[in-house]
């Protein structure tokens, strides 16, 4: 059925549609899953307080054939090592670029 925009709108007719579009609405949020704080317990802030949590990580000491860089202080293996500082220090080849 064609709708004639010309014409005088009924008030009665918009305020029906406002509070009908207001009930919509108020169901809509009674669908949403209830579930919301069960779903962020299990999600982590940075920053969170995790002294009470057990780290589950091998720690592997430091092989005969890598070496700490001075300058960013990471592990590399023999192979990453560009030369030396001005004090004898190992850099990688990534700082020394």
């Amino acid at each position: 059925m064609a709708q004639d925009y010309d014409s005088p709108r009924n008030k009665d007719e918009d305020e029906e549609s406002l509070q009908a579009l207001g009930k919509g609405a108020q169901n809509s949020s009674s669908d949403i899953d209830d579930d919301e704080n069960s779903i962020a317990e299990d999600y982590e802030l940075p920053g969170a307080d995790l002294s009470n949590e057990d780290a589950s990580v091998t720690v592997i000491p430091m092989q005969g054939d890598e070496f700490i860089c001075s300058e960013c202080f990471l592990v590399k293996h023999r192979s990453q090592l560009a030369g030396t500082s001005a004090d004898g220090q190992p850099v990688c080849k990534e700082c020394a670029a």
